[in-house]
């Protein structure tokens, strides 16, 4: 099919959820994107902080070729080794004792939140304890449970009511935390580097008195890392930079590097509280993607790229700080995960870029996002970077 054709199809046949651009994708190769016209795009979306190796890694398309050919899906209801090598690596490189698998970023914050409330059930069974604490700018999914802990109204009004118990403190602020966190409280849930709601990094402070005050209400603490673990921040895990553990951690984007997986990794005593049949899926963890998932993590989890990945991280911030343009008003973020605010909304400037041939993101109504593949090279970071000036001054012109 052409181009147009494509295009009216998915207005006629698919749910009109998503606001695309007018191109069609046919082919990744490293760090770029090629579309049904041939144009070839510099891509620092990763499909939203997914492809972290790339687009058709070949180590990649191997294992996954290689895997397909032996077994793809059997379900849960039987051992399968790749299932187990991957929860191998992901316990014994983390705080964590053990994995429960599932398909989504969403479906990993629904298992921590239910884990969460059966915990606090399992250990203070002379009283009610259900409350989640969660932060403004928070985005956790789209799934019911992951949505009532999300705080832009955007998402979450046309669906109320939602799972009730379910409140909101600022971010980084300490005495709205403290406000709220109580001996009513079975679970906190954070983002140590929130991605949707802007890229805004927490603070050690801050993280360090969620861990406090979770210790004294023996309350779960909950890191999302499904947009800012495994790498992105330069660190494994984004919550080795602060010195501080989570009880539970819950992980997605970039583990099968484009395959759908999602995981929440746990403490033991969290893990004992759940019973066979508590909770389940019927995809989750199957040898396709878990093998998929082993290259991911082997290839991040080295030295040498998580240097890097900090490393092209503070060059690129550095790089679009010099940007001589009134639009950008802050650079934040840590490692490969960078917000832009600019003093405009993004969206004019995500279409500027594109159409230079730079995809990025947004982060908000005037945050641009970037979250390229970990293998960016220095050269493709100062392309990136010329385009965006490019654009931003073509912006000005017209504002």
């Amino acid at each position: 099919m052409n181009k147009a054709q494509i295009i009216a199809d998915e207005s006629k046949y698919v749910a009109q959820t998503y606001m695309r651009p007018d191109l069609v994708l046919v082919r990744g190769e490293g760090v770029y994107l090629y579309d049904s016209e041939g144009f070839r795009y510099l891509d620092l979306m990763g499909g939203i902080a997914v492809t972290a190796l790339g687009h058709s890694d070949p180590q990649w398309a191997e294992a996954v070729s290689d895997q397909a050919s032996l077994l793809t899906h059997v379900s849960n209801l039987f051992y399968t080794e790749p299932q187990i090598r991957l929860a191998r690596q992901l316990v014994e490189n983390s705080f964590a004792d053990r994995v429960f698998y599932c398909n989504s970023g969403s479906e990993a914050n629904e298992t921590a939140l239910k884990f969460a409330r059966k915990y606090a059930r399992e250990h203070s069974p002379d009283r009610v304890r259900t409350k989640i604490v969660a932060f403004t700018g928070s985005f956790h999914g789209r799934t019911m449970g992951a949505l009532s802990a999300t705080a832009r109204s955007k998402y979450r009004q046309p669906f109320e009511p939602l799972v009730p118990d379910v409140y909101f403190a600022a971010f980084n602020d300490q005495e709205s935390a403290t406000a709220l966190i109580d001996d009513e409280t079975c679970a906190v849930i954070v983002e140590p580097l929130q991605g949707e709601g802007g890229v805004n990094p927490a603070t050690q402070e801050f993280l360090g008195l969620l861990r406090s005050l979770c210790d004294r209400y023996n309350a779960l603490l909950i890191f999302d890392e499904v947009q800012c673990g495994l790498g992105r921040t330069g660190t494994l895990w984004a919550y080795e930079g602060y010195g501080v553990r989570p009880d539970i951690m819950t992980l997605a984007k970039p583990l099968a590097g484009g395959l759908p997986i999602g995981a929440a990794l746990m403490r033991e005593s969290v893990s004992q509280v759940m019973d066979p049949g508590d909770h389940g899926s019927t995809f989750a963890g199957g040898p396709l993607v878990c093998r998929a998932a082993e290259v991911v993590f082997e290839r991040i989890n080295r030295p040498e790229m998580l240097t890097a990945v900090g490393q092209k991280g503070e060059y690129l911030r550095m790089a679009i700080r010099q940007i001589n343009s009134p639009l950008v008003r802050e650079v934040r973020g840590r490692g490969l995960l960078i917000g832009v605010e600019l003093a405009c909304e993004a969206r004019p400037l995500l279409k500027a870029a594109r159409d230079r041939g730079l995809l990025v993101i947004s982060a908000g109504d005037n945050v641009v996002r970037l979250c390229p593949p970990l293998i960016i090279s220095y050269d493709q970071i100062d392309e990136a970077v010329s385009v965006l000036e490019e654009s931003m001054s073509a912006l000005e012109v017209a504002i």
